[in-house]
């Protein structure tokens, strides 16, 4: 599978290894290439270049940026232009100020995600939310004494949502489907959830799991 990376901090950094060392082309998208020469030196696998051609590069896309400039990044990737591609969009709307004794502070609503206002900016998208609910440290093939841990995943259409399933299988993820977008009000809040243990007891080797 081609899988453009739109982003380049540690979170795109982690999943574009992640999908090189599971067998896919990886071509990441960066506006300062010359920030990632040492890393793209261990990572050899990994092609480097804009946003617009990470775009055009990809079957499948990962969205691995803030999510204050989550849309402007996918305009910059193509836009509407991209057509039905499926985005794998591990955003979460964090605002830009501290968190509150360990809370994250959101600057969207529990009526609207994130991922719900991209998608209607970019209606032909096929959005897949998921990887927003962990660190990087645990993204991809983590290893913890309880067993494989859970994802989340919501998104409109049931074929990418499959797409991603199959992906999460690949990094040692259990999928939990969630079902349509509006999961997303959900699950993207359950980052602030991951990360109060972080904050507060500097523990952030943990991961969610649903049992039944």
């Amino acid at each position: 599978m081609k899988v453009g990376i739109l982003g380049s901090g540690i979170v795109a950094q982690t999943l574009a290894a992640g999908f090189v060392a599971h067998g896919h082309a990886v071509l990441l998208g960066t506006r300062s290439p010359e920030k990632l020469a040492d890393w793209q030196q261990v990572n050899p696998g990994v092609r480097l270049g804009t946003v617009a051609e990470a775009g055009a590069f990809g079957s499948v896309l990962v969205l691995a940026v803030k999510g204050t400039v989550a849309q402007q990044v996918l305009e910059q990737a193509g836009g509407q232009s991209l057509g039905a591609k499926v985005v794998l969009d591990a955003t979460n709307p964090i605002a830009d100020a501290a968190p509150v004794n360990g809370v994250l502070r959101y600057f969207t609503s529990l009526d609207e995600s994130l991922m719900e206002r991209l998608q209607k900016a970019f209606p032909a998208l096929r959005l897949v939310k998921a990887f927003n609910s962990v660190g990087s440290a645990l993204m991809v093939n983590p290893e913890l004494a309880g067993g494989r841990p859970s994802m989340f995943i919501c998104g409109n259409d049931s074929g990418a949502r499959t797409t991603v399933t199959e992906i999460l299988d690949q990094f040692g993820w259990d999928t939990v489907d969630m079902g349509l977008a509006e999961a997303a009000r959900a699950i993207e809040p359950l980052a602030m959830l991951w990360c109060i243990p972080g904050f507060l007891r500097n523990d952030w080797k943990h991961a969610f799991k649903v049992l039944a």
